[in-house]
């Protein structure tokens, strides 16, 4: 990376960042502003002679698990964490990562099959949880949940990243082992745009998401239950089927199906914009 910027702003942050504001007593009089660097190292749970590394400029490729970490000592707000992101992404040319994705095309029988499931909610989504292609089923499910808001729409980031998430599913941790599962799963097996949403959501989220992928070392379930706190159509609890599609592309057809009547009744209320 040029002229270090990571380094130098890591430095300029852990320079800026009192004792008291991270919970350390201010101790004896000190010969640098800030934190010290073995203060910082062992907040962030690395050692002193790697966070020196960084700060000099020798090491310029930290993981995102490290730089989550020690945003999450240092207290980042929201936009430091996107400028840390973009300071990685300018050194590891990452911003393209989901090129490939972009330039998948479905078959015509796979769009085919998307119609028949009318009005079923499905969608077929990339191993690092893209939606590619959904039903119109899928879309009226999703839209009042916030999931439909950004482009492209991924059910990964929007679970991990979006705090509506956490009011749409009231299981919402066993969700998010599920999907940070799934997103292991994937870069294990060498999917390059699953470990670089991986190393964004590990910046971007700190300890949330690193904790939950470093202990996802099981298969994702890729058939079980869901529960919804649907906006519109309220608590809706659905099963799901992710079936893999013939290809070299990795993708699934996810599928949900209600469980109960109550939930059918809800879903044929959206369908006809009956929901309240």
């Amino acid at each position: 990376m040029a002229d270090n910027v990571l380094g130098g702003f890591l430095r300029a942050r852990r320079e800026a960042v009192t004792p008291a504001e991270v919970g350390l007593p201010a101790g004896p009089r000190r010969r640098t502003p800030g934190l010290r660097r073995g203060e910082l190292a062992e907040l962030a749970g690395i050692s002193v002679e790697y966070l020196t590394r960084l700060e000099r400029g020798s090491d310029r490729h930290p993981s995102g698990q490290v730089l989550g970490a020690l945003a999450d000592a240092l207290g980042f707000t929201a936009d430091e964490r996107v400028h840390l992101y973009r300071l990685i992404k300018a050194s590891t040319g990452t911003a393209c990562a989901f090129a490939a994705s972009q330039a998948i095309e479905l078959r015509p029988t796979v769009r085919t099959l998307l119609d028949q499931l009318e009005p079923a909610p499905a969608c077929v989504l990339t191993a690092h949880g893209e939606v590619l292609a959904s039903t119109a089923g899928f879309r009226r499910l999703a839209a009042a949940t916030g999931l439909l808001d950004e482009e492209p729409v991924n059910l990964s980031r929007f679970v991990f990243g979006d705090p509506r998430a956490r009011a749409v599913f009231p299981d919402w941790a066993r969700v998010a082992d599920e999907r940070a599962a799934v997103l292991r799963t994937a870069a294990d097996l060498g999917d390059h745009p699953a470990a670089v949403l991986a190393e964004e959501l590990s910046i971007m989220l700190g300890a949330e998401f690193s904790r939950r992928y470093a202990a996802a070392v099981v298969l994702p379930a890729w058939t079980g239950v869901e529960h919804w706190a649907h906006p519109e159509a309220g608590p809706l609890t659905l099963g799901y089927e992710s079936l893999p599609l013939p290809g070299t592309d990795e993708l699934r057809l996810l599928v949900y199906l209600p469980v109960d009547r109550a939930t059918a009744d809800a879903l044929a209320a959206l369908h006809t914009g009956a929901a309240v």
